[in-house]
């Protein structure tokens, strides 16, 4: 621990400007519920900023940076707390770099995290590309982690409406199974469950909706005083109601634009914001202040 660390007090519901390694490392240990943030993408912008990340010389840097960032965030990370991590790949000399995989390995094999979930964000809305060698892509990872077997993870919170006995089923004859005898989809599926064979299949299916899918359906958002795309609200959202409860501190380490934090505040969650943009920081706590102006950033 460092002599000038940050007090708990001091961080909550705050943006902090700088080096998002060297201020993780004076946060206190294991006080965060949950991790949810997006890095700067390697080779995608140069804001003209030497502390920026995703500038480095070669992929293999890149990858140690964000690892050295997140071990920080395990650290700080509560034994039940989770990281939700969303980054894009990149072509390099015309190879595709697999630098999400190839990170989500590194964060298990060289940090400790337990990897729980791969998620596919397809985006309805991405740019069109003028490829023509290889299909157009539209989607980015989110990764789940765990710090712990013993992590908060909230299903009911972010569950999906049911589709089998609705227009929407792919399921061969539809509606028509329900409420009939042996009527299960096909001969031998899911036997031994007599709920679904005596025609019960309401019993099997929870009130609130179907488990989340791990494909989510997410447009890009746009802000207007970026000149990018930023993080989705919605995609946010999603993460937050099911990595932590109300009143529980979300950090977000690239808070970039500040969506993590504005989500946060709008969600009920206490939030910790870190950029080594000026601008950003401002424009962050300028979004947060707007939305929720009793705050005192």
């Amino acid at each position: 621990m460092y002599a000038s660390s940050y007090t708990t007090e001091e961080l909550l519901d705050k943006v902090v400007c700088g080096d998002a390694l060297e201020i993780l490392r004076r946060f206190p240990s294991e006080f965060v519920d949950m991790v949810v943030t997006s890095p700067p993408y390697y080779g995608q912008r140069d804001y003209g900023n030497g502390l920026q990340i995703g500038t480095e010389t070669s992929p293999t840097e890149y990858l140690d940076r964000l690892v050295s960032v997140f071990s920080e965030c395990l650290r700080v990370l509560k034994p039940t707390g989770s990281l939700w991590l969303n980054i894009g790949d990149k072509y390099i000399n015309g190879r595709l770099g697999s630098l999400p995989w190839r990170l989500a390995i590194m964060l298990q094999d060289d940090v400790g995290f337990i990897l729980r979930s791969d998620v596919i964000w397809q985006k309805p809305n991405a740019m069109p590309s003028s490829v023509k060698n290889r299909p157009t892509t539209d989607h980015e990872y989110i990764f789940f982690f765990a710090k712990s077997g013993d992590y908060y993870y909230d299903a009911d919170s972010i569950r999906e409406p049911h589709v089998t006995f609705t227009e929407k089923s792919k399921m061969k004859g539809g509606r028509n199974h329900f409420g009939k005898a042996n009527g299960t989809p096909e001969n031998g599926k899911n036997s031994g469950n007599s709920n679904l064979h005596d025609a019960r299949w309401d019993q099997a299916f929870h009130p609130k909706g179907r488990n989340k899918r791990t494909v989510w359906e997410i447009p890009l958002s746009k802000f207007r005083d970026a000149h990018f795309a930023v993080f989705p609200e919605k995609l946010v959202e999603t993460c937050i109601l099911a990595g932590s409860a109300p009143g529980g501190v979300v950090l977000d380490p690239f808070i970039g634009s500040g969506t993590t934090a504005l989500v946060a505040s709008k969600l009920n969650r206490r939030f910790i914001g870190v950029d080594c943009s000026e601008k950003f920081c401002a424009m962050a706590r300028e979004r947060v202040q707007n939305s929720q102006p009793l705050l005192a950033l």
